[in-house]
Formats: C-alpha cells, sequence, structure tokens
C-alpha cells in the first residue's frame, strides 16, 4: 500500500462571471462518514464529469462517486473563456499549428469530445450553453495578419474550411474597427463554461453520486483505494484523479507540470444605448491572431476580455494580482471598444491551467487501478473531455481505439531546474505577450 498526502488543494478565489450569472445553485452533498463505491472520480470538473459519463454507459449497474474541493462550476472548469476548439491551438507556438500528421489526429479526437458534449447536451438539455456558432480570429496589426496567414495556409493543408475576413466585416460582427482582418473557423463550439458543467452535474446525478466543498486531503492505495477528506472517506477498488495540475499535489508527475494562471473580467450587463452605440452581433467570441493576445467574447449584454499568463508554482492566485491584471484588462478594453466609455467589470477572476514543456497530456494507468487525466495544455474543456471519457475506456478495458492512440503520446516532459523554471518561465511569458503588441 501507498499513501499519497494532498500538499495543496484548490481553493480559487473570486467569482467567476460564468457561475456569478447562473442562478444559486442548489443544496450540496459533503462527503462525511464512510462510504463504499465501485468506482471513486476525484476532480468534478470537465474530465472528471466526462469520465463519470462514460462510466455510466459502459458499466451503469456500478457504483460511481465523484469528489471536488469546492463547488462544480466554481474553480477551473467554469473560470476559461468556453471555446470547445476542434482545431489545433498551441499556445506555445506562433501561429496555433503544429505537423500536419499530428495535428490531423488532434482535429480527430477534438472532435470525438465535441460530439460526446454533444450528446450530454442533447440528452441533459443542454443547448443553450453549448452552440455550435465557431470562432474568429482578429489580428489588429500586420504582425497578426501575417500569423494568420501562415494559420491559413496551415489549414489549407489539412483540408480544413475557413472563411477569410476583412476589417468592416469583422466590424459588423463586433461592432469595433480594431481589428484590421481576420478568419473564421466553423467547428469551434462557444460553452458557457460554468453552466455547461454545472448542467451536467445535474444531469448526472440520477446515475452517479456527487460530494462537493470536500477537499481531498490523502489517498491511500491498495486492494481498495481509500480516498479521505476532512470530514469522511471512500473505499472503492478503482480510483480515477481528473484534478489537472493537482496531479502533482498528489506526488504524480513531479516536477513536470507547468502551473499557469490566465485572467478574465466581465462587464456589467450593457444598456439598450449601449448595445445600440456598440452595434454588431450579440454573440461572438474571438480569439487573438497572437496566441498571447486578448481574448473577447459577447454573450448578449455582456463582454468579456481575456489575457494575461503568470507562471504561479503555488497553485494560486491573489486578489492583489487579479487586481493588477484587471487594470490591463480595461485598457485592452478600451483599445478596442472606445464608443463604450469607461465601462464598470463586475466580475474580474484568474483560472489555473496545467501545461507540459512538451504539449503532452497527463493520462494513464499510474498505479493498479489509478487512472489520471490532466495536463489539458490550455484547451481544458475539450482535451478534458476527451481524456476524461478515454480515462474511463481505459478503466474498463474497453476496445476503443481511441484509447491506444492517446497512450502513444508522450508524456510530460521533465521542467529545467530551480531556479531556470522561476526565472525563466515568467520571462518567456513575458517575452511572449510583449512580441503580441497590439493584440494584447
Amino acid at each position: 500500500m501507498s499513501l499519497h498526502q494532498a500538499t495543496r488543494t484548490p481553493a480559487d478565489i473570486n467569482l467567476s462571471g460564468w457561475y456569478g450569472i447562473l442562478p444559486p445553485p442548489k443544496a450540496h452533498e459533503v462527503l462525511r462518514g464512510r462510504h463504499e463505491a465501485d468506482w471513486v472520480i476525484v476532480g468534478g470538473g470537465y474530465a472528471g464529469l466526462a469520465a463519470a459519463r462514460r462510466l455510466s454507459q459502459l458499466v451503469p449497474e456500478d457504483r460511481i462517486v465523484v469528489i471536488d474541493a469546492q463547488r462544480i462550476g466554481w474553480g477551473a472548469a467554469g473560470r476559461n473563456s468556453g471555446f470547445m476548439i476542434d482545431l489545433p491551438h498551441e499556445l506555445g507556438g506562433e501561429n496555433y499549428g503544429g505537423s500536419h500528421g499530428h495535428d490531423r489526429k488532434r482535429i480527430r479526437m477534438n472532435r470525438a469530445a465535441i460530439e460526446f458534449s454533444s450528446s450530454a447536451a442533447d440528452e441533459y438539455g443542454l443547448q443553450r450553453f453549448f452552440i455550435r456558432a465557431g470562432k474568429f480570429h482578429g489580428a489588429a496589426t500586420d504582425h497578426g495578419l501575417a500569423i494568420l496567414r501562415e494559420f491559413e495556409n496551415h489549414l489549407t493543408g489539412l483540408a480544413e474550411p475557413f472563411e477569410q475576413l476583412d476589417a468592416q466585416q469583422l466590424k459588423k460582427i463586433t461592432g469595433t474597427d480594431f481589428f484590421i482582418g481576420g478568419t473564421f473557423t466553423p467547428g469551434t463550439v462557444m460553452a458557457q463554461p460554468a453552466g455547461f458543467i454545472c448542467g451536467l452535474a445535474e444531469g448526472l446525478s440520477s446515475r452517479i453520486r456527487i460530494f462537493e466543498n470536500s477537499p481531498v486531503t490523502s489517498v491511500q492505495i491498495g486492494k481498495l483505494h481509500i480516498v479521505k477528506t476532512a470530514e469522511g472517506e471512500i473505499s472503492a477498488p478503482r480510483l480515477i484523479l481528473t484534478v489537472n495540475g493537482h496531479l502533482e499535489s498528489f506526488g504524480f508527475f513531479k516536477k513536470r507540470l507547468l502551473h499557469v494562471f490566465t485572467y478574465a473580467s466581465m462587464t456589467r450587463p450593457l444598456a439598450k444605448s449601449e448595445q445600440a452605440t456598440l452595434g454588431g452581433e450579440l454573440h461572438w467570441g474571438l480569439i487573438p491572431a497572437d496566441p498571447m493576445g486578448s481574448t473577447i467574447r459577447r454573450i448578449g449584454d455582456r463582454i468579456v476580455v481575456r489575457n494575461t499568463f503568470t507562471y504561479n508554482s503555488d497553485m494560486s492566485t491573489s486578489e492583489k494580482q487579479i487586481k493588477r491584471i484587471g487594470a490591463a484588462h480595461d485598457r485592452s478594453f478600451r483599445a478596442r471598444f472606445p464608443m463604450l466609455g469607461e465601462m464598470p467589470m463586475e466580475f474580474r477572476w484568474g483560472g489555473h491551467l496545467c501545461l507540459s514543456l512538451n504539449s503532452a497530456p497527463a493520462f494513464g494507468e499510474v498505479d493498479e487501478r489509478v487512472f489520471v487525466a490532466g495536463c489539458c495544455n490550455g484547451l481544458g474543456t475539450v482535451q478534458g473531455t476527451l481524456y476524461g471519457m478515454l480515462t474511463a475506456d481505459l478503466a474498463v478495458g474497453s476496445d476503443e481505439p481511441m484509447v491506444a492512440e492517446a497512450l502513444q503520446e508522450q508524456t510530460p516532459a521533465r521542467l529545467y531546474p530551480e531556479p531556470l523554471m522561476s526565472i525563466g518561465a515568467p520571462l518567456k511569458l513575458w517575452a511572449m505577450q510583449r512580441r503580441a503588441g497590439r493584440e494584447l
């Protein structure tokens, strides 16, 4: 037997806008006392709930339990921008793409994850949180346009459709003349990330048991795995860890996971007069030509701006950091929407991303009957879903061919030794964001 004490547990601060605009959550169950199950899943985000749903399909008679340290939707799953992207999206690159062979495989697997989520949206009536709208890439500079031309050439080589847009076409959509050109790709789903994950949990609750606000303090691995919290414990023969970067908190993939935070601000509701002044369409999502630029989403009468990455090796951010970066959001917002003046932001938040130096996921069986899915490299909605559902297939021994493909992928590379990481990672992020220039 081996004991894995949690060195950290998730403790996200500040209410994300996606969670804040939902109706108040229903009452939840905290893990208390001793329980038994056939499966325990630690982590109730996109990976954890995808694993739970897939298990409920594969072994419907088994007892499946999900434990989350916070409320479902409060943590990282409800703090992203909500883009479920089918195409290559390499944040560390200059134009999002990789090799053609790798990217074709990635597109096929991403689309399988999107279809899995789509069937859940249909099953549980979550279509309002899951819209097949496609995504826009917007360039504000000649540098950005050059990146988009490279991206479009890459898509042509992959035989993937896209539409090239000029400044006037983008203004008609966004209401702003900030962008000088862009690219539209049709396959992305625009999710309300907290709404979708909360709805998925509610839909699954008739088939699985969910404990919230129950941080796991230790995992004892043996013939029966024992998962403990401050007030209770669950024993089960099979364990799935879907805690993304907090895999390292349990002693797995140590010194192989890169902990980064990104930040967002959401406006108060725009008045009818302000919406008329802005113009444009009511719902759209735009990512920057340069991966380090600003992502913008409009959801009816609100606008979300997201930018800035920070290296936070302790897996936490602070009010001070969020406030400082919020000022950068305000500058980015004013540059794009000067017609709206000093627009107050109702919500500001940060969210934890887990990356690896070689963009590889943490996936597989790490101990006997202990399975993991994490390190989503900034694509938690789609790749979390993908590796969550494949972890379930792996754990039950199904013949899903994508499991073998996932197992053939590289594992996260070892990080550089200290103090190179603590010095180099922030400098690298600073240089990449400075390169983005006006795109930020």
